[in-house]
């Protein structure tokens, strides 16, 4: 409890109104001293629970979870545990106006060793493009083409449809292609105008493998869903700005299934992915092999 000082003042008071005479010298010096001992306790105590109370309340307060571990948190609100499917719709918007449309069937799996996602894309519509495959594996990506039963190797920055890039439609866990820093904490407007408290997070790439350099990253403070992502290029160029949206139960927890890809110069220029129809698959091994591409069925 804190120490009284009203008392102390009162009692300094009461006693300066007494005759100096009033006790022996060597009494006066053995209450002086008692006096200044009882004083010093007091203080002492006073502080210890001041220190106390201090040292206490961070302890007592659940401890803010790393930069890495905020990633790795919103990496598996966007991925599932386990190896899925979905559909991925892509629109291109060009001032409002969808131009391009395209279809892809997304086959993902976590991998055993590093955590990392193997991904194999089908394309769907439109008809011409159908049975198109991409792979990723590792660092790698490859292209095949049934037409010519060839395959060739792929930049993920390569770009796909409107804004978005090969390397946006492949399952990725960001927490493991880059370093994260804390920025700060930022309240930021999401794409439906409202206002989110958000962890604003910095991203530097570990290696020249992945689709982009750099990227500012907002996070939920609450649920760790991410909100916004600015994506830059190794001469610090912004190139696109996503926004994550749209939020359904699938496959056990509340995931965006909705991405806004705005070009970094251009913002009339929007491309709008669309995820549906997630579903828990045993997916084979061998489906992400460049040597079977040319032998992949599907389902």
């Amino acid at each position: 409890m804190p120490y009284d000082m009203d008392k102390l003042k009162n009692c300094r008071r009461a006693g300066a109104g007494r005759r100096k005479g009033w006790l022996p010298s060597a009494a006066r010096r053995g209450r002086s001293r008692h006096g200044k001992v009882r004083l010093a306790v007091a203080l002492a105590g006073a502080a210890a629970v001041v220190i106390g109370a201090v040292s206490a309340g961070p302890a007592a307060a659940q401890a803010a979870p790393s930069a890495q571990e905020i990633v790795a948190r919103s990496d598996a609100v966007r991925n599932p545990e386990r190896p899925f499917r979905l559909i991925d719709t892509l629109t291109e918007y060009r001032s409002g106006k969808p131009q391009n449309q395209l279809t892809l069937l997304v086959y993902s799996k976590r991998e055993t060793t590093g955590g990392q996602y193997r991904t194999l894309v089908r394309w769907l519509q439109p008809p011409r493009d159908q049975d198109k495959l991409l792979l990723k594996t590792g660092n790698l990506m490859w292209f095949y083409d049934p037409a010519s039963k060839a395959s060739v190797r792929l930049s993920p920055q390569q770009r796909l449809l409107g804004q978005a890039a090969n390397g946006d439609v492949v399952t990725v866990n960001l927490a493991l292609d880059y370093r994260a820093s804390l920025a700060g904490e930022e309240t930021i407007t999401d794409a439906d105008r409202k206002s989110r408290p958000c962890w604003r997070l910095d991203l530097a790439a570990n290696s020249d493998a992945v689709t982009y350099f750099r990227v500012e990253y907002w996070v939920d403070r609450e649920s760790f869903v991410p909100v916004k992502g600015k994506f830059y290029s190794d001469s610090g160029r912004l190139l696109k700005i996503a926004y994550y949206r749209r939020l359904e139960d699938q496959l056990g927890r509340s995931r965006p299934t909705e991405t806004l890809i705005i070009d970094g110069i251009d913002t009339e220029l929007v491309t709008k992915m669309n995820f549906s129809d997630y579903q828990y698959r045993d997916i084979p091994d061998s489906w992400f092999s460049r040597d079977y591409l040319p032998r992949f069925k599907g389902e």
